[in-house]
């Protein structure tokens, strides 16, 4: 399984956020520029996160983007999901959904359960705070 850049920068996004937000509000192009990340790309991000609820932003001079909740109160798992979408390594269900003939009878089924249901817990139980602090 692969990460996509959309997610991994989508983090350092919110890690900077995190880590500068006592200096008031983060500039996209600051955010771009520390990290790395076409403004043009993180705008699309930041826009998903802002829909999410995890960022806010101010416009006009001094403007940019804030945490809307607190670092402590964000995990991991909530900005993947936002970003990638479902945390299931694998599209599975009994209703046919992974695409194959014999999904009901799948022996792979609880493997994947597992692995998705381990990553999913990880993922909760990391935060932004915690990321901020590592940095």
């Amino acid at each position: 399984m692969k990460i996509s850049t959309r997610a991994r920068y989508g983090l350092k996004a919110m890690i900077d956020i995190a880590l500068n937000e006592d200096k008031g509000t983060v500039s996209l192009n600051a955010i771009a520029e520390r990290n790395g990340i076409s403004e043009n790309y993180l705008e699309q991000l930041i826009a998903s996160l802002k829909k999410g609820g995890f960022v806010k932003s101010t416009r006009g001079a001094g403007g940019g983007y804030k945490l809307n909740r607190a670092a402590e109160d964000i995990t991991v798992c909530e900005l993947l999901e936002v970003l990638e979408g479902p945390l299931n390594l694998v599209q599975c269900g009994d209703d046919g959904s992974c695409g194959s003939l014999n999904c009901k009878g799948c022996t792979a089924k609880g493997v994947w359960a597992k692995l998705s249901s381990s990553l999913k817990e990880t993922a909760e139980g990391i935060t932004l705070k915690d990321l901020a602090a590592e940095s």
